[in-house]
């Protein structure tokens, strides 16, 4: 600042927040020098905040404006095990252009019978799809073009080694593979497919023999309406769901095409959103770094204007200033990325997911990540600059650096914790699980508080540690506890970002092992399912020739949907997050005259193997907690177009892991007396020393009962677990990929602690040189200091991680935690290749400072 400027700040009168915005831009004219990882450290927060909360809003408008291809018409019904009344399909027909669609899972098999695969049949109608296009890679698909012809996903040409022209048996029928479907419009709201699509047409469904009583399929019927207002959409939303609710058909409408898409895209974002939070705190830590850094620099300059009148608040409101217009610019920095990312969705999840190419810009996204990012550039920012307010100009004009553990007066940090709590009201309020928002703030502030005793505990130990003859180690030590230390930077910079990789680490480590390790064990190698009730018998017998020393469980099933509970309709039903999936959709159920041997009771009494009296249920016991269900408490289901209603007579222990047959409702036989169904059934066969024995056995099984029961649908354990391991693979990928934002802004803000503690280290360096330390040794001094730091925050790091993964794999999630030695290696080399390197990368310059330049200023 030139002489000038200085000597026009003599009176209180000219000090005010103009004057102050006014010498802040002139401060700034020297350029950004020593802001850059400021600017990084903001721009990253809110460009993964604005970025991810764009990406989903971009998803949901992109449901939301091809509702109509993506639900197959203007409104749509589906029912489980039956095809509506003709009350009902007058009341379809009279509203608009029907379309009809029937589900169903089969076998699909080669014709020389050498492989086979579980798929996912689809018959339609020549009028479908109502909406959107139906493309294979040939061309347009014709379902008029014969019964015998079948279009499918190419992966199920991948799988059985076919190709266009092949012929492809599926139950009693022959089909030509007339091509690959390339789009289908209404896949999105079919949900998860656990296997590659057949489409065929209704005659073909037919010739395959697979509709038989108690077969279980879907039947769906979109309707494209005459009148297609939003208020026609509304009341026939309405009248369906009202007229013929006895149905218990499941009613969508064009703006709910895909409801659990949006609802997982949704819990998905918000778990980004918080990673990115997460960084965006971290970060927080760097911009404190920053700040506290540049008024290092600064001292002369705030002693001077001190020395002529300027006030303790006037300093206070010109370096805020200054503060908050460079984290507008890191702000605009990662609204830019947050803005560009949508645009990246869309080429990325091409075909996979609608991104809506209608608007590349979510103001509301965006105005939510620069409100996190201002908000944390403030509060984080307050601290080092209300410590600069108050320290005398004496003090400033003798003192290397401010004293980093002076706290501020109380009003300054009121105003800090007003930021705080404004940052956790932002957090919670816009959250839609706000539980989880809260435990994500408090653990934030738990982590904080950890990380701050972890620190003050290394230098605790650093100080009481016997004194070592080598040189290196003695001032290696001497730096961990001494005055402006970095122990506490370093720790804190580092500590959460690893705690997060290591927490997610073990979690996907111990789902992994549940699923690759644990579950064979104790699981069934086949399930399968639509056995005819007819042929249970028969099947029994093949059964017990093709492998005599496994054991065949089988249970009769239905489908059907909760209509009421407790009087209350399922969609008014009040309902938490972790029990609302038992009322969405249909459900498995079935009946038994014992209690299933892999469920023992926790509160009422089984019925008498004789019992017929009115219809009981079992419920499930942690779901019926989740849906505040008591034994005595009333249900209604619909099955096959009844409308059943049944008491609660017992809550039962299920355990879900087995992978047995387990359901949530199990009925009194009395329930069900005479009613059309299948089985349901579950292989278990001993494991045999050699690995390849097995294969070769269940290819033997499953290509056995192929053949001979076309109409049965064999899933075999082994391929569900490597498609659910895959699934967690991309997930664990997604979220690991994710938390590398926070390991990256911990990095900064490492980059960042060792900047602003260059001044102070640089005088230590020109000091010991004078006095004959060469440049070898103080380079040792330095690689055990950041390796002793970078070892505290690896062992806080896995401790943290540790707990936190046990907590969410066995309270939330039921299963065993397993810890993972190589976790613990790998997670101890990257916090000391990360210290070291860095804090190497930050000292290296001063060992080479000449010493008379700073011996002057001494």
């Amino acid at each position: 600042m030139s002489d000038a400027t200085a000597t026009a700040i003599p009176t209180k009168n000219r000090q005010g927040l103009g004057l102050a915005f006014t010498l802040a831009l002139r401060e700034l004219r020297g350029g950004l020098s020593g802001f850059y990882i400021f600017l990084a450290c903001i721009a990253l927060g809110v460009g993964a905040i604005s970025g991810v909360n764009s990406v989903a809003n971009s998803i949901a408008e992109g449901i939301a404006n091809e509702g109509r291809a993506i639900l197959g018409g203007d409104v749509a019904v589906s029912l489980v095990q039956q095809r509506p009344p003709d009350a009902a399909m007058a009341f379809l027909e009279k509203e608009g252009t029907v379309s009809e669609t029937i589900t169903m899972r089969a076998m699909a098999r080669r014709e020389d019978g050498e492989d086979q695969t579980l798929v996912e049949l689809k018959a339609a109608d020549e009028r479908y799809p109502l909406y959107g296009e139906l493309v294979a890679e040939t061309g347009t698909i014709d379902l008029s073009a014969g019964p015998d012809q079948a279009w499918v996903d190419p992966l199920l040409l991948e799988r059985l080694s076919l190709e266009t022209g092949d012929t492809l048996l599926v139950g009693k029928a022959r089909f030509t593979i007339a091509g690959a479907i390339r789009t289908e419009p209404d896949r999105l709201s079919d949900g998860l497919l656990v296997g590659p699509r057949v489409l065929v047409s209704m005659d073909g469904l037919e010739a395959t023999e697979l509709m038989q009583p108690g077969s279980l399929f879907r039947s769906g019927f979109a309707v494209r309406l005459d009148d297609d207002s939003p208020a026609s959409v509304k009341r026939f939303v309405e009248t369906a769901g009202k007229d013929f609710s006895d149905l218990g058909w499941r009613v969508r409408s064009r703006e709910n095409a895909a409801p659990s898409l949006s609802r997982n895209i949704e819990r998905f974002s918000q778990f980004l959103t918080l990673v990115g939070l997460t960084a965006l705190i971290v970060g927080g830590v760097g911009v404190a770094n920053s700040v506290r850094g540049y008024l290092d620099t600064k001292r002369g300059v705030i002693a001077t204007l001190k020395s002529l009148g300027a006030s303790g608040d006037f300093i206070f409101q010109l370096y805020l200033v200054q503060i908050l217009l460079l984290s507008l610019a890191g702000i605009a920095a990662g609204l830019l990325l947050g803005a560009v990312m949508p645009l990246a969705a869309r080429f990325a999840l091409s075909g996979l997911l609608p991104v809506s190419a209608a608007h590349a810009v979510f103001p509301a996204a965006l105005g939510l990540g620069a409100a996190y990012g201002l908000l944390t550039a403030f509060v984080f920012a307050a601290w080092p600059l209300a410590i600069a307010r108050e320290t005398q100009a004496a003090s400033l004009f003798r003192a290397v650096s401010f004293d980093p553990n002076r706290l501020p007066r109380p009003a300054y940090l009121a105003l800090i914790g007003a930021g705080l709590a404004a940052l956790a009201a932002l957090a919670i309020g816009l959250s839609s699980n706000r539980m989880l928002a809260m435990i994500f703030i408090a653990a934030m502030v738990f982590a904080f508080i950890a990380l701050r005793i972890v620190a003050q505990g290394v230098q605790w130990l650093a100080r009481r540690v016997p004194r070592p003859r080598s040189t290196a180690w003695a001032m290696a030590i001497g730096n961990i506890h001494r005055p402006g230390a970095l122990t506490g930077p370093v720790i804190l910079s580092l500590g959460l970002g690893l705690a997060l990789i290591v927490a997610l680490t073990l979690i996907d480590g111990s789902l992994r092992r549940q699923v690759t390790d644990n579950l064979p064990n104790r699981a069934p190698a086949f399930f399968f399912l639509d056995i005819p009730k007819s042929q249970i018998d028969s099947f029994s017998d093949r059964i017990a020739g093709l492998a005599p020393d496994a054991e065949l469980d089988a249970v009769p099933m239905l489908r059907g949907r909760i209509v009421t509970l407790k009087g209350i309709r399922a969609e008014d039903y009040p309902v938490g997050d972790n029990g609302g999936w038992v009322l969405r959709g249909d459900r498995g159920i079935t009946y038994a005259a014992d209690l299933p041997q892999n469920a023992t009771l926790s509160k009422g009494e089984w019925w008498p193997e004789d019992y017929a009296g009115e219809p009981l249920v079992s419920f499930s016991a942690e779901e019926a907690g989740e849906l505040n269900l008591d034994v005595g408490d009333t249900l209604t289901v619909s099955v096959l177009g009844r409308t059943i209603e049944a008491r609660i007579a017992n809550l039962r222990n299920v355990e879900w892991e087995s992978l047995g047959i387990n359901f949530v409702m199990v009925f009194s036989p009395n329930t069900f007396a005479g009613a059309p169904h299948t089985f349901l059934a579950t292989l278990a066969v001993p494991n045999a020393e050699d690995g390849a024995a097995d294969i070769a056995r269940d290819g033997a099984i499953l290509r056995a009962i192929t053949n001979d029961f076309p109409s049965v649908a064999s899933v075999r354990v082994r391929d569900a677990l490597e498609m659910v391991n895959g699934l967690i693979g991309q997930l664990g990928t997604a979220i690991r990929a994710a938390s590398a934002i926070a390991l990256i802004a911990s990095a900064l803000v490492l980059a960042g602690a060792l900047a602003a503690g260059n001044n102070a280290r640089s005088h230590d360096a020109v000091v010991l040189k004078t006095l004959g330390a060469t440049r070898p040794a103080l380079l040792r001094a330095f690689v055990y200091e950041f390796a002793l730091l970078g070892l505290a925050t690896a062992i806080f790091a896995l401790a943290a991680g540790a707990i936190a993964a046990w907590y969410v794999v066995t309270e939330i999630m039921g299963f065993a935690a397993v810890f993972d030695p190589f976790v613990a290696l790998a997670v101890v080399a990257l916090a000391l290749a990360v210290t070291i390197g860095l804090g190497l990368a930050g000292t290296w310059r001063i060992l080479g400072q000449k010493a008379a330049p700073y011996l002057r200023e001494l």
